[in-house]
């Protein structure tokens, strides 16, 4: 092997030929021996290299663990949001194999016009019960659609499989829907707590960290397990097969829909970012907040 050399993608063929030219005949049968000789086999690139590394870090990911087991241990809820890669809905190409009798044929170019929309598959996991709850929406994915969200599960689950509980951890990323730095969402979020009269604990983790929460890692390569090469055409096709991710550690998922349609470019009220009733945390506040019930 050439020195500084650490991959390459040539088949056995294309090796064979290129040691012939060298003056050193060998068949594709003695590559295939001497490779497996020498521990070289077919790898995929694996992501693994943080593009970033934030000094409070390890300091945020140590407050996290000790918020979990407070809160596990009082018997208050922990769930970990997130949303799923959007998908488009119609006779287009996904990843995946299936076994057809014939070839399945999709759209050669992915323009979202030729469809029925975009799927938003919002996600609720809520870590002690390992139950999955995937809230599909088809407009936009706000902070209104996943306090919706959040509410959605409590009313319809949470509640039930948490009766002892007077606080809710969230744990999730620090963009998206449910941003560390927007004030919309920390309005929403204050609407949600006065509407479920539930004091609502947010802890995001840091940048370049949204691996580690734990719906990314532990539902959503799941569901993209049980989804793959199923041409999503319709809204109830996703649904079916989402529903269908499980594991045999215990994995459920819980599929519902929110027809709201939310709109995108809402501002926060003039006077909440002066008035908020938002209570950061006086360690990491950026990244740690409550949003406790108003009286009414």
């Amino acid at each position: 092997m050439r020195e500084g050399v650490l991959w390459t993608n040539l088949s056995l063929r294309e090796l064979s030929r290129r040691l012939l030219a060298l003056g050193t005949p060998a068949s594709r049968r003695t590559i295939r021996r001497l490779l497996r000789k020498l521990k070289l086999g077919q790898r995929t690139a694996r992501k693994q290299k943080t593009m970033g590394h934030h000094p409070d870090r390890n300091a945020q990911f140590e407050n996290i663990a000790h918020l979990r087991r407070e809160y596990e241990a009082a018997g208050d809820a922990v769930i970990s949001i997130d949303t799923k890669k959007k998908e488009l809905l119609g006779n287009f190409h996904r990843a995946g194999t299936t076994f057809t009798a014939e070839t399945v044929a999709t759209f050669d170019h992915d323009f979202g016009s030729a469809g029925q929309g975009k799927l938003i598959p919002h996600g609720i996991y809520d870590l002690r019960n390992q139950h999955a709850h995937i809230h599909l929406n088809t407009s936009h994915d706000t902070s209104e659609l996943c306090c919706d969200s959040v509410a959605l599960w409590w009313e319809q689950a949470g509640r039930a499989a948490h009766p002892q509980a007077t606080r809710l951890l969230v744990l999730g990323d620090g963009g998206g829907s449910n941003s560390a730095t927007h004030y919309l969402f920390k309005e929403d979020l204050q609407g949600l707590a006065n509407r479920l009269g539930l004091e609502i604990r947010v802890a995001h983790y840091p940048p370049y960290c949204s691996k580690h929460n734990p719906i990314e890692h532990q539902v959503f390569p799941h569901i993209t397990r049980a989804c793959q090469g199923v041409i999503f055409h319709t809204v109830d096709i996703a649904r079916q097969f989402i529903e269908r991710a499980h594991t045999t550690t215990g994995l459920q998922v819980t599929v519902r829909m929110l027809d709201t349609v939310y709109q995108t470019g809402r501002k926060y009220t003039a006077d909440f970012k002066q008035n908020m009733k938002i209570v950061f945390d006086d360690y990491l506040p950026k990244w740690n907040y409550r949003a406790v019930p108003e009286c009414t």
